[in-house]
């Protein structure tokens, strides 16, 4: 039997094999009258046709896709991102190709050249640098791209979260009960999200009344677990803080385990915040006080402002900064009563 066609569809439905094609394209909501287009989409499912996306994209000069870059798919931050973003995406008749940089900007840069040959329609990018070439290359082509949850040099559209507010919620939750010696376990350098905790943290604890201290921050070569420990672990040895502020949950982690390994108890001796509130948070041992960030938003919204931009190129996509929340649970207490200044 020969292979089904837009024209065997129209024919069946009795309507212009152009007018079939509308129909059956979600990227064309409203194109077509609901009659006609249910007529179509009876006749399509009737004869078994399903739509050939290679053949589409060849006619129509379009792909459907949209080129989504996380930093790490092992971090449990992100996947909420990206279904967020595919939901939006599939509701509007886009796909998301999705691909992790590992960290590395010049594996995103190949990634984003592998996306332009694949003639994504846009991009979703969690994986800028603060320098980043590739991306600052795409935005200076009036590229439709948005950035999650990251900042670059380059003005570009991009989805956020307050994180000044969430972290001087957890320093002032923090100084409620006792703490004047809090400490920060930041991330890696060249990253916009680090440099804006860091300075959020040092904002909270002036804001708390309390003097930063050089000595209270040390830096994790990753947002991982294992740096995060290692990091932590430097932290400890000072002996000054009482309470610390992780860069995000991961870093959370290893903090934990270095807390332990120093035969400290958390929150007793050390209580500990992390960000992000990412699955599994609450089941962590002490369950992880954190501010909360509403990763699914994050990657929805950044897929309405890159399809804004699809739609319209010349559209001001602007940027969104979503509200933060703080969890209150078991890893943070009072002060232990020998450490009160």
């Amino acid at each position: 039997m020969d292979r089904l066609t837009i024209k065997d569809v129209a024919r069946a439905a009795g309507v212009h094999p152009a007018t079939a094609s509308r129909a059956l394209d979600p990227r064309l909501p409203g194109r077509i009258s609901p009659a006609t287009t249910e007529r179509v989409v009876r006749a399509a499912a009737e004869l078994g046709y399903v739509v050939d996306p290679v053949g589409r994209s060849l006619r129509t000069q379009r792909s459907g896709t949209v080129g989504v870059l996380v930093p790490d798919l092992l971090n449990p931050f992100y996947p909420p991102v990206v279904r967020g973003v595919q939901n939006v995406l599939r509701e509007h008749g886009f796909e998301g190709l999705i691909a992790s940089t590992d960290n590395d900007l010049r594996r995103g840069a190949e990634l984003l050249d592998l996306f332009r040959a694949r003639r994504c329609e846009g991009y979703v990018i969690a994986s800028a640098g603060r320098r980043d070439a590739a991306v600052a290359a795409l935005a200076g082509q009036g590229v439709p791209m948005v950035l999650v949850n990251r900042l670059t040099e380059v003005d570009v559209p991009s989805v956020t979260s307050d994180d000044a507010c969430g972290i001087r919620n957890a320093v002032t939750h923090l100084r409620a009960l006792g703490h004047t010696a809090i400490g920060h376990v930041a991330g890696p350098a060249g990253i916009s999200v680090t440099g804006t905790r860091a300075a959020a943290y040092r904002a909270a604890l002036r804001t708390a009344g309390i003097t930063p201290r050089p000595a209270w921050v040390v830096r994790a070569g990753q947002y991982t677990a294992a740096a995060g420990e290692v990091a932590c672990r430097g932290l400890l040895e000072r002996g000054e803080v009482t309470a610390i502020l992780a860069g995000n949950d991961m870093i959370a982690v290893g903090c934990l385990a270095a807390i332990a390994e120093r035969g400290l108890r958390c929150p007793q001796d050390v209580s500990l915040v992390g960000i992000n509130n990412m699955p599994l948070a609450e089941w962590l041992r002490p369950p992880l006080t954190t501010v909360a960030i509403a990763q699914e938003e994050l990657g929805a919204q950044a897929a309405r402002l890159v399809l804004a931009r699809i739609v319209d190129p010349r559209a001001d996509a602007g940027s969104v900064a979503l509200a933060t929340e703080l969890i209150v649970r078991e890893s943070t207490g009072p002060v232990r009563p020998a450490a009160r200044s």
